[in-house]
């Protein structure tokens, strides 16, 4: 009974508390997908990501009512960085569902006009609506509704304090006259958040004063729970302890004592904690120590290369390749070194027998594509004598006395569909993760590579296996499961047994190479089909937009040279990212990782039918 009584307690004083207009909201996940259209359309970068925003922190003066439901303290603010435009996840603070989702678009149209970080928020947010307007007409009624709505929903000046008076005053004539007010009155306290402007991405909002200069030292953090996958918190860096100082005070019953303080580092504890998720979706800042190495040891031990003795050949000295530096809109020469590498000591391996009856099906499905042998006519020199053919040379001498060419035979041709096929797969660590109690990624990535190998064995299409992973721009691993002259066999089934999760996914170098290898065919389409599990990422700067836009412009390399990339890929968090790389129609999403074997040949054949 208390707990059904505190629910409907902490319901009611929470909707008195912070009023909102349910019956009107709107979703970000409903109107992201157009809304990221508008984004680029309005001329912003294409590589930006629409993500919901965090509540964080917002020091403001709060009603006794919001003080006593606990509300008010923090606010989805809008934001935009190098990466991704930050929105509200729901927006619900207009009657009507309509001005809910002018304020969405409005906000769009703002981040679009955004190239720097603000100077001054104030100021920039008043630039930037004044820009908005002037350049697209259409939207000042949209501008005007939202703004006149909007104030009547802002706090009651006759109930303001008088210097926060004159802050709320001078808000209210930015926002209805953009860019007529030159500076903002002294702040005691943060302001009403206003819902139409943007705020600086590294803010941190409990300080006042820093609404006028962004704090660069604090910048959020990614999260990685796919829960809370479009979600950021804020961060700060902390000292660490000093083990020479502390005390301890404690009460044992009725004995007081003192003791000394053992500072225990539990930084490189590798145990699990199952709460840990909970725990961090619950802080509202994460606090890091600059210097708690037993963690970090423990990984790089794990990713450090293997001994020359139980590695792979290494085929050469490595090939330098560039690498695009989306900023600067150039390339950087000779950038990253890719190590071609060869499993030399595989041993040559059978057909496993639990993938031998899907094979057998899908060999008998693959060899109605291989080329049959027709007869083509009009031939100089043939196999037989065509009949029609002769009889219309005899008529064509009698009567016109004309002896052109005799080509009056015919012969049974095979004619092949002239298409080669290069097969890229990622093997970074990321394969190592079990998808079921039974297989890990790279254990699906084997099966899926032998039996697509199967089933273009029997078609005649030239295909190629490679695989890749990076640690750094200086090794950028390339492996060599089976070129284009080499024949399908039991070696080849050796190294795709024998293939290993790697390190990282530098794919840009990755495909660069692969598009030299495919342009070097000369079959009428070349097709390069990348199987992966996740975006690219690095240890270096390649980790986030510049791993994106460095592969997405190797795919643009790739398709000027008359090549045709597609990804397939069981990364469920792939439609983020992959239409902006491959395109809409250049991808495709396996939502069940074990489905890859069954999935690759008929993605192959509607690929090259």
């Amino acid at each position: 009974m208390e707990e059904w009584v505190g629910l409907k307690w902490h319901k009611f004083i929470t909707r008195h508390s912070m009023p909102e207009y349910d019956r009107a909201a709107v979703k970000l996940e409903d109107t992201a997908f157009s809304l990221g259209i508008l984004f680029r359309a309005l001329g912003g970068p294409a590589g930006l990501r629409m993500l919901a925003a965090t509540p964080r922190d917002y020091q403001r003066r709060r009603s006794w009512l919001k003080k006593l439901a606990g509300t008010g303290a923090q606010a989805e603010l809008a934001w935009r960085d190098e990466e991704s435009l930050r929105l509200p996840a729901r927006i619900a603070c207009f009657p009507e569902r309509a001005l809910n989702e002018h304020l969405y678009v409005w906000l769009t149209a703002l981040a679009s006009e955004q190239t720097e970080p603000f100077a001054n928020w104030f100021v920039g947010n008043q630039k930037l609506a004044r820009q908005v307007l002037d350049k697209y007409p259409g939207i000042r009624s949209r501008y005007a509704s939202l703004v006149q709505s909007y104030l009547s929903h802002r706090p009651d000046l006759e109930k303001m304090e008088p210097r926060d008076r004159i802050v709320e005053e001078t808000l209210r004539r930015a926002l209805v006259n953009p860019g007529s007010e030159p500076t903002l009155p002294p702040l005691f306290t943060a302001p009403e958040p206003v819902a139409l402007w943007l705020y600086p991405y590294s803010v941190l909002l409990e300080d006042p004063s820093t609404l006028g200069d962004e704090d660069r030292e604090e910048t959020p953090v990614r999260k990685s729970s796919p829960k809370n996958r479009r979600q950021k918190k804020k961060a700060e860096r902390v000292d660490s302890y000093d083990q020479n100082k502390g005390l301890m005070v404690f009460r044992l019953e009725n004995l007081f004592s003192w003791s000394e303080f053992k500072p225990v580092d539990r930084a490189g504890d590798d145990t699990k904690e199952e709460d840990a998720e909970s725990v961090a979706d619950d802080l509202d800042v994460l606090s890091l120590s600059r210097d708690r190495k037993a963690g970090a040891s423990a990984i790089r031990m794990d990713l450090d290369l293997p001994s020359a003795e139980n590695d792979d050949l290494y085929l050469g000295d490595g090939i330098l390749l560039p690498e695009w530096d989306y900023k600067s809109h150039s390339y950087r020469e000779d950038y990253c070194c890719l190590q071609p590498m060869i499993a030399d000591e595989a041993a040559a391996v059978d057909l496993p027998g639990r993938l031998k009856p899907q094979a057998q099906t899908l060999k008998r499905q693959f060899s109605h594509l291989k080329p049959e042998r027709n007869w083509v006519r009009n031939l100089a020199d043939g196999e037989e004598l065509e009949t029609d053919g002769w009889l219309e040379f005899l008529t064509d001498s009698k009567h016109q006395g004309s002896h052109s060419d005799q080509r009056i035979f015919r012969s049974k041709l095979q004619q092949g569909r002239a298409l080669s096929c290069l097969i890229l797969a990622d093997l970074s660590l990321s394969t190592d993760a079990w998808v079921d109690n039974e297989h890990r990624v790279i254990d699906v990535i084997r099966d899926s590579l032998m039996l697509l190998s199967e089933a273009l064995s029997v078609t005649g299409d030239r295909f190629a296996i490679y695989g890749f992973s990076s640690r750094k721009r200086n090794h950028v691993r390339y492996n060599i499961v089976k070129n284009f002259n080499e024949p399908y066999s039991a070696n080849v089934r050796g190294r795709v047994d024998a293939l290993q999760p790697g390190y990282y996914t530098r794919m840009g170098a990755a495909i660069r190479q692969s598009a030299k290898i495919l342009a070097a065919e000369k079959a009428h389409q070349r097709v390069m089909l990348i199987l992966s599990d996740g975006k690219p990422n690095d240890l270096d700067q390649y980790e986030g937009r510049y791993g994106i836009e460095d592969t997405r412009q190797a795919i643009i390399d790739a398709r000027r040279m008359g090549l045709e990339p597609f990804c397939v890929t069981i990364d469920s968090e792939a439609e983020d990212y992959l239409p902006h790389l491959f395109g809409s129609n250049g991808y495709a999403v396996i939502r069940e990782p074990t489905e890859l074997s069954k999935q690759l040949p008929r993605l192959y054949v509607n690929l090259t039918r």
